[in-house]
């Protein structure tokens, strides 16, 4: 039912996630929504942000190890890949947890900032790393985020990845040049 989830904010964003929904996408059975969670909605809105931002902080963390540039690349490939496979209706679940949901929802508010500063920490650790001050670094990861995850958006629309390749082949000449 998470999974479920996540792929609704995926394709619908926060406002798209219902108990119904959930129950068509997975197939489950009513009662174990609430059995499963006695918070309802509210509470798989609670968690299912959280798994997706897990999964992708871990991606990002793992690639970190190897630089900003492997980090860049395996992001934007990661992106690619979504968007691809699910015909550009699936963007970032964090992005719609933070702004697609209704007065119920803004308690997601900090889950999601700790996610983003999850993402920003680990680029700009890899930065530094490569001898970019710190304060750039900084700076340069937050704006990394930022770009790709607004590429995400754009390449949504527009149904097609370049917004995401540009913004890396961008971003990668950026980073290499601090780096230098």
């Amino acid at each position: 039912m998470l999974t479920s989830a996540v792929e609704l904010l995926q394709e619908r964003g926060a406002a798209g996630v219902t108990i119904d929904a959930i129950l068509s996408r997975s197939n489950a059975p009513r009662g174990s929504v609430y059995y499963h969670f006695p918070g309802g909605r509210n509470q798989i809105m609670t968690e299912s942000p959280g798994i997706a931002g897990d999964t992708i902080t871990a991606i990002i963390n793992d690639s970190a190890q190897k630089g900003p540039l492997a980090t860049l690349h395996t992001f934007g490939r990661f992106w690619t890949r979504i968007l691809r496979d699910s015909d550009y209706a699936a963007g970032c679940p964090v992005v719609a947890a933070a702004v697609g949901g209704s007065p119920e929802d803004q308690h997601l508010a900090p889950l999601v900032a700790s996610i983003f500063t999850n993402w920003h920490e680990a680029l700009a650790q890899a930065l530094e790393n490569e001898g970019v001050d710190p304060a750039r670094a900084a700076r340069l990861a937050r704006t990394a985020v930022a770009a790709v995850e607004g590429a995400v958006i754009l390449a949504r629309s527009a149904r097609s990845t370049e917004p995401v390749d540009d913004v890396i082949t961008e971003l990668e000449a950026v980073l290499a040049s601090v780096m230098a």
